[in-house]
């Protein structure tokens, strides 16, 4: 490997705390790299993955957002504040317009909604208002737009139906983004970084997949601003975890796809977490035989490997 190469990370551990909640560990890096990363991933997780959020609504019986509704709890400003709390999946482009009708007392919540087919809720316990006169009724049109960002009342001026109330729409599904940078090494190369990242979100989109939309936008961004230019770049071996000796034989750090096995040998040891000889020979022939995927003809192929490499 070139010494002037810069080495490529990967994702080397998903850490699925929730639905909304996942940490990362990206590794390894070149040195400063992983402060580099870990803000401007940050800045793009939390500004730019796309959502969908209320932008505007309508209830019979309001003119305005400061006024009330008959026979309903909330004053009209209240149940604004409730729609900003609404999450949605919308698998179209196009503006959806939901309807909301209910009559009784009682609470409406998301549930209560009566979606498109383009149109998933995240969380149907949301409540939107409560109705506490048997006899009135809750009629309320919503405009439900796709976005990235933010997009305040200002910003819309006259880009929604005259009759509606605009409304502050956070699109963002990203809740919360913390980063850390750690000192790792491979073989005897000893400055380099490890990203470990937590990613929040608000349960319409996977951390993972916010995570790997957030690093396209990047990689889009520069890439229009690279021009012809091509930099020499290596992919490195597993990275010695601190409780390795750093005396680590090389051929122990030989990655898996290294080993000329065949491919259904070479996924089913990659898919059970298996990415160096050195992960390899540290399991008995009872455990392979127990790996999710893994044959006996797979069991044969690794052994006769392993005799062939005297291990």
């Amino acid at each position: 490997m070139s010494s002037h190469a810069i080495q490529t990370p990967s994702i080397t551990n998903v850490d699925e705390h929730s639905d909304k909640s996942a940490s990362l560990i990206i590794e390894p890096m070149h040195t400063g790299y992983g402060m580099t990363l870990g803000n401007s991933l940050r800045r793009v997780l939390l500004s730019s993955i796309a959502g969908a959020a209320v932008k505007a609504f309508k209830i019979e019986g309001a003119t305005h957002e400061f006024t009330t509704v008959d026979g309903i709890k909330e004053d009209v400003v209240d149940i604004l504040l409730n729609l900003k709390q609404l999450r949605f999946k919308v698998f179209s482009d196009e503006p959806q317009l939901l309807r909301i009708s209910k009559k009784g007392s009682g609470v409406v919540k998301a549930s209560d909604i009566q979606l498109t087919s383009d149109v998933e809720l995240v969380d149907p316990e949301q409540v939107v208002a409560t109705i506490d006169d048997s006899n009135a009724k809750l009629e309320m049109d919503l405009l439900v737009v796709t976005g990235r960002g933010y997009l305040s009342v200002e910003e819309m001026g006259d880009d929604k139906p005259s009759d509606m109330i605009a409304v502050d729409a956070l699109f963002s599904p990203v809740r919360r983004v913390r980063y850390k940078v750690e000192s790792t090494r491979v073989g005897r190369i000893t400055n380099l970084d490890k990203l470990s990242i937590t990613i929040d979100t608000d349960g319409s989109i996977s951390p993972k997949d916010a995570f790997e939309e957030a690093n396209a936008i990047l990689a889009s961004q520069y890439e229009a601003l690279a021009g012809g230019v091509e930099v020499a770049i290596a992919t490195m071996q597993q990275p010695v975890r601190p409780e390795e000796p750093e005396e680590e034989s090389s051929e122990l750090m030989t990655p898996i796809e290294n080993l000329n096995l065949t491919a259904r040998t070479t996924n089913a040891l990659i898919n059970n977490d298996i990415h160096t000889v050195q992960d390899l020979v540290t399991l008995g022939d009872a455990e392979l035989k127990d790996l999710k995927g893994f044959g006996a003809k797979a069991l044969e192929e690794v052994q006769q490997k392993l005799d062939e490499m005297e291990l």
